[in-house]
């Protein structure tokens, strides 16, 4: 125990406004005027700066000065595929020209095309790339992202994306979740073969996989151009027998029960959801399955369709908010700009979309010690200069971060 005289914290921060995003409180589980105490990593105290018990410079060995602005967790991008090689540019001009996601797809292009340019990548390129697109995203407050594999579709391309998303955690103050898709495309070489590409996902890769401990989780594209519900149920059911949890590409173009799916295996998320039904929805309600909306793929793709907010929210699904970060259908480097897009095209309150970047998404990666301000947490903290939390979601564009805290260290905003 420390003596009477020595700081009882590591840091301390005050002349804070806290938007805690504790569910069950008041307005984003605010706390005005209020301090926070960070101990090895974890929050240490938290509450009004009246209540501190003793003078600020006593009690840690750092203080920092809020300003009045206000903290909030560290964002949380719970879907993205940062890991990629080339770009899909082109194709983004013959959607304009008039050609459809899933014409370009069935004609050689859309996923497969960057699965030549990855496979033909190295690691330290991937790397590059990779690490240039996360710093954009870690200076707007992001402190967790999750990454996806999905364009090697081959052992050993499944295994090197893997392992890039690994490297940069390694190389950059965040924290990375992987998932592991390599049901995101039929491969060029199993054209035609589907069936015997799903044996070797579920005989081969997926047990390279698990074995090699890269990935925390696995997904998969359920849809007409993808998987079918029966081969994603086989690989469902072939990871939980390998102890790994599961996320699921679900109802984006068409409703092929994929939420509903999901839910059967207690998938930590569904994603997309456009198409998603009812009944889906209330399978996913009872599993405890996150719905992860992601509207930059809603708008550059430009459909009509949204996802079923209003049923989720009837039967009490938590809805997170991503990226979706990819090279095809969005390349977006802005979570801010979801939450913008989420209020504005499907409709989420301010205070929904940033519970879907912080409390949900946490929820959405299976990660319990992040997401809120609360005691014993872990301290992934972004502070802004904004008069109100509303202000995250009501501004297209800027940036206005001010410090990062990532696991109780403070940084300037990062990358």
């Amino acid at each position: 125990m420390p003596s009477p005289s020595s700081p009882r914290w590591d840091s301390l921060w005050v002349d804070l406004r806290l938007a805690t995003m504790a569910p069950g409180g008041g307005r984003y589980g605010a706390v005005a005027d209020a301090a926070l105490a960070i101990a090895e990593g974890r929050i240490a105290w938290l509450g009004p700066r009246a209540d501190l018990p003793g003078r600020p410079e006593r009690l840690a060995a750092t203080v920092h000065e809020g300003g009045g602005r206000w903290m909030t967790p560290g964002l949380i991008d719970c879907h993205t595929h940062l890991v990629f090689g080339g770009d899909r540019a082109r194709e983004f001009e013959l959607r304009l020209e008039g050609a459809s996601y899933e014409e370009i797809a069935r004609a050689g292009g859309g996923i497969v095309s960057t699965v030549a340019a990855t496979r033909a990548a190295s690691e330290d390129a991937l790397l590059e790339g990779a690490r240039r697109r996360l710093a954009v995203l870690l200076r707007e407050g992001v402190t967790t992202v999750e990454v996806k594999s999905g364009y090697g579709l081959d052992t050993e391309s499944e295994l090197k994306m893997l392992r890039v998303a690994r490297r940069l955690g390694d190389d950059l103050p965040v924290s990375i979740a992987t998932s592991f898709l390599g049901a995101h495309a039929v491969p060029p070489e199993f054209a035609g073969r589907q069936a015997a590409y799903v044996d070797l996902l579920c005989e081969e890769m997926l047990p390279a996989v698990a074995r090699s401990g890269l990935a925390d989780a696995v997904d998969a594209f359920c849809e007409g151009i993808a998987f079918t519900p029966a081969e994603t149920e086989r690989l469902f059911a072939a990871a939980r027998g390998l102890g790994l949890r599961v996320k699921l590409h679900a109802d984006q173009l068409s409703d092929l029960g994929g939420a509903a799916l999901a839910a059967r295996f207690g998938a930590l998320s569904a994603d997309h959801l456009e198409y998603a039904s009812d009944e889906s929805v209330r399978a996913m309600a009872a599993a405890g399955t996150v719905a992860v909306l992601l509207p930059g793929a809603n708008y550059f793709l430009r459909e009509a369709r949204k996802p079923p907010v209003a049923a989720f929210r009837a039967h009490g699904v938590p809805m997170a908010i991503a990226t979706n970060c990819n090279p095809g259908s969005s390349p977006a480097l802005s979570l801010l700009l979801m939450l913008s897009m989420a209020a504005t095209l499907f409709r989420l309150t301010p205070e929904e979309a940033l519970a879907g970047v912080t409390r949900e998404a946490a929820r959405a990666l299976g990660l319990g010690d992040r997401g809120v301000i609360a005691l014993g947490k872990r301290a992934d903290l972004a502070l802004w200069d904004i008069a109100d939390p509303a202000e995250l979601a009501y501004w297209m564009g800027g940036n206005p971060c001010r410090a990062v805290v990532v696991n109780g260290v403070a940084l300037a905003p990062a990358g």
